[in-house]
């Protein structure tokens, strides 16, 4: 199958891989204040006297304006400069970082969070969107698999890093550097935007389409789909009511598929191009990574709290563990870049079916090795998955925007992120609830500890085996697909 994308930035080898490690970096430290901010929670609690709900939202009112920003300003980056967007989205992350660092009072930090998320939602979309023009064919699954790799350290360093910086800062005030660290970065990164980036559009006479009426109804919807999956925590305090904005959602989702059609109907610039989801590559691509990662932050937050609150290992320590899923997800990431060229969606099965079977061996492991040594279990389980992670994302991202024009990377990028962060919401909110609940309902039964904590380690878990499962189903379905038709690549030579 030939791909009809092209490149469309004329620039050298030399330029384009400069450009590429910027937005790289961009994107690392984005995805990282996902996860680094975790284990800082506990110290948060203690220096500003943050009730329960307030520290849900320290997480969940990131990812929640990330998600609201992704698909506009991806679809505001395919019309206009991404350099600029860029700039405005880093400057805006670096003063945030630095207002969350000095914060005085939980609400201004919470504040401060929720325009964090903004900004990274600004800047996520025209990563993708760059790389989709800056490179093609093979070059361009060698680059997604650099960005997988980049991306896989950031995701599993994320919980050391922030316990690091608890530890050299104390347990009340050290949660401050977690922000701190993200200024420099910023200012660094912002410099190489500057003068590293290229101007990826040109002026053009055409107005802006932004389809105002179809980004209301879109933040309706995604607001009523993960509020209740964000505010889950598996205690018996949690409203129950909460869960009725899913029938909201399911009309603001009806209202929203309706002016979508009849505003691309019209002639005009829809939000999200519904027509993009005829393509195979691309609806059963964003279906695996939906999926994928609906299951792989919950499975790295329900070790870190089996390790902390069930064996005592101290945060730092609790973090380091998934080192070696970092580790081996940036090489295999970076190998399965240029592998998915000649082996397609084989290579992204083979990934999801390892992750698959360390899950199980994960499980298996807390139950079977003592609380002295099972840290040194779990981390050689995680070391065999992040080996089969490093399969999964990078080729599976070649794999989906392989048949999208450059002109809409961007978006099509931005919704591919989009269905990252719900995951992560649902995945998490899923996990946390199998979790507690259990710990709740044992601990009433007067079991002992360490079985408690085996049992709501275990009972969370099964929630990530099924969301691979999942993944693993739509990936065979579409190899199966695709074998059918006599294609083993979308990747153009």
């Amino acid at each position: 199958m030939t791909s009809p994308v092209t490149a469309s930035i004329p620039l050298s080898s030399s330029q384009r891989w400069r450009a590429f490690w910027v937005c790289v970096s961009v994107a690392a430290f984005t995805i990282l204040d996902l996860s680094k901010v975790n284990v800082g929670l506990p110290a948060i609690e203690e220096s500003l006297g943050a009730t329960s709900t307030q520290l849900q939202l320290v997480v969940s009112g990131y990812i929640l304006t990330f998600g609201l920003a992704l698909v506009p300003f991806g679809r505001l980056g395919d019309q206009r400069s991404r350099k600029t967007l860029f700039v405005i989205g880093l400057s805006l992350f670096t003063v945030m970082s630095a207002v969350c660092a000095l914060a005085p009072t939980i609400e201004i930090l919470l504040a401060a969070r929720i325009v964090q998320g903004i900004a990274a939602g600004i800047q996520m979309p025209q990563v993708m969107g760059t790389i989709q023009q800056l490179f093609t064919g093979k070059e361009r699954g060698r680059a997604f698999g650099l960005f997988g790799a980049t991306i896989g350290i950031a995701t599993a360093f994320g919980p050391t890093l922030g316990g690091l910086m608890i530890a050299v800062g104390g347990k009340t005030d050290g949660w401050r550097g977690i922000f701190w660290f993200n200024v420099p970065l910023c200012l660094l990164v912002l410099a190489g935007v500057i003068w590293l980036l290229p101007q990826t559009r040109k002026a053009s006479g055409r107005p802006l389409q932004l389809d105002p009426v179809g980004i209301v109804l879109f933040a309706l919807m995604i607001m009523s789909l993960m509020w209740p999956f964000l505010f889950t925590t598996g205690s018996p305090d949690d409203d129950p009511n909460r869960w009725w904005l899913l029938i909201v959602f399911v009309l603001f989702a009806a209202a929203f598929f309706w002016w979508e059609r009849r505003y691309a109907a019209s002639g005009r610039q829809p939000l999200i191009p519904f027509r993009m989801f005829r393509i195979p590559s691309f609806r059963n691509g964003t279906f695996v990574v939906v999926a994928y990662f609906t299951a792989i932050p919950p499975m790295f937050l329900l070790g870190t709290l089996f390790l902390q609150v069930g064996v005592g290992l101290e945060p730092v320590f609790a973090g380091m563990v998934s080192i070696g899923f970092a580790v081996a997800s940036a090489v295999t990431s970076y190998y399965g870049g240029l592998l998915v060229a000649r082996f397609g969606r084989q290579l992204v099965t083979i990934g999801l079916a390892t992750v698959l079977v360390s899950v199980v061996a994960l499980t298996i492991v807390t139950y079977t090795m003592p609380p002295e040594t099972v840290a040194y279990g779990m981390a050689a389980a995680l070391l065999v998955a992040g080996a089969g992670g490093g399969f999964v994302v990078s080729p599976n991202q070649t794999l989906t925007l392989s048949e999208i024009a450059v002109r809409e990377g961007g978006l099509a990028g931005s919704v591919g992120q989009l269905g990252q962060r719900v995951g992560t919401a649902v995945g998490t909110a899923v996990g946390l609830s199998l979790f507690y609940s259990t710990i709740y309902r044992e601990s009433d039964a007067g079991l002992e500890s360490l079985a408690i904590f085996h049992d709501a380690y275990a009972y969370g878990m099964i929630a990530v085996g099924v969301f691979l499962a999942l993944a693993t189903l739509v990936s065979v379905v579409d190899l199966v697909a695709l074998r059918r038709r006599g294609v083993t690549s979308a990747i153009s030579e």
